[in-house]
């Protein structure tokens, strides 16, 4: 079995999961009292949220590449970015490491294709959904086609990851919002949402929408425990 590497805090709220849904796959899998040798660094998401906000993201890639070497010489032989919105300086990472970086964009598009859909709508970060590093992937990679809310659900999208998720809060009354959000993309063609924001699956659910959620936490933790042992 490969040793995982994990550069999560971003926010750890949603790297807590990606410990534990990859420790619980490795245990379905070979039984017994086996868990995924893993190398994590965590980072304190602060200063990393403000260089996002401030739109420093060559700093940022420079601080996720260098977490990313420790990782490698920690022992990981593969890795995982624990977050979908800091993929924007994925490039950055993959050039830090000899070892397979393994990105949530495709992770998800291999779930989307194996449902036989094409067009589906995006929940995540204003970052990711506004910016093309994650549609375009998407688009251009493996030929999906992504709906975005409108500007004003895209704003009550982004609060609720950063003012409520983030920070351990889950609201009844953000849930309904999202929800609702949901029926609106499915009403423009959606045939399928990307939880696209790593904390989103703390909110929602597939008991939230009658049509088809990609949850890509679980989808990159699932893609990870392949790699490592090698299915």
């Amino acid at each position: 079995m490969k040793t995982i590497g994990l550069i999560g805090g971003m926010s750890w709220e949603s790297t807590a999961l990606y410990y534990q849904r990859i420790n619980e796959l490795v245990r379905e899998r070979l039984g017994g009292l086996h868990s995924a040798p893993i190398v994590l660094h965590s980072v304190d998401f602060q200063p990393i949220e403000e260089m996002q906000r401030s739109g420093d993201w060559q700093r940022a890639g420079g601080e996720l590449a260098a977490a990313a070497g420790a990782v490698e010489r920690a022992g990981a032989e593969l890795l995982l970015l624990c977050t979908n919105t800091m993929h924007k300086v994925a490039p950055a990472i993959e050039n830090a490491v000899s070892i397979p970086f393994l990105h949530i964009a495709d992770a998800a598009a291999s779930a989307i294709r194996q449902a036989g859909l094409r067009t589906v709508g995006l929940l995540g970060t204003r970052f990711t959904m506004e910016e093309p590093f994650y549609t375009e992937r998407l688009g251009a990679q493996h030929g999906i086609e992504v709906i975005v809310p409108g500007e004003v659900d895209r704003a009550l999208v982004d609060r609720v990851i950063f003012e409520e998720l983030c920070r351990g809060k889950c609201n009844e009354r953000s849930r309904t919002a999202y929800r609702e959000v949901i029926a609106r993309l499915q009403q423009r063609g959606a045939e399928g949402i990307i939880l696209g924001c790593t904390e989103i699956t703390l909110l929602i659910s597939q008991a939230d929408a009658d049509l088809p959620l990609f949850d890509t936490t679980d989808l990159h933790a699932e893609r990870a425990v392949a790699h490592a042992l090698c299915v």
